[in-house]
């Protein structure tokens, strides 16, 4: 995937393939507004990141909230994986490399690294711009339909 610029716009991300994600559920709509792009692999997840999101240290972005966007980008990967299954997070390690800004794009895009009947094993970077705000990787469990 290409780099997105930090301070792209909505207009520019539209061109590129990305959709802002509209009813969403719970802590995830939240967290939002989100921001989603289809490709070969699955979908990739962003998120243009607000006051909102930021923690004590002004300008920077709360680890929590990268966070959530590893567990919301890297589940994209599994759930595309396992063709809309649903499934849940046991695991996810998140190791931080840099501090994200309140008004960059931030995105995510997963990798399935290995899959079993019950669980998937993903990986993936969290970018802002060409910068690497994280890295993560995590286990998903399938889990029957309701």
């Amino acid at each position: 995937m290409a780099v997105i610029p930090p301070d792209i716009d909505d207009k520019t991300l539209e061109s590129l393939g990305w959709r802002e994600m509209s009813g969403g559920f719970g802590f995830t709509e939240l967290a939002g507004p989100w921001w989603v792009r289809s490709t070969d692999s699955g979908r990739v997840m962003g998120l243009r990141l607000a006051e909102q999101h930021g923690n004590q240290n002004v300008g920077t972005v709360h680890g929590g909230m990268v966070m959530t966007l590893a567990d919301n980008g890297l589940g994209a990967a599994v759930t595309h994986a396992i063709d809309g299954l649903h499934c849940v997070t046991i695991s996810l390690q998140t190791h931080f490399v840099s501090a994200a800004k309140v008004g960059e794009f931030m995105y995510c895009e997963g990798e399935v690294v290995r899959r079993t009947n019950s669980l998937v094993f993903v990986r993936g970077l969290i970018l802002s711009g060409d910068r690497t705000v994280a890295s993560a990787e995590g286990i998903w469990k399938v889990i029957e339909a309701r």
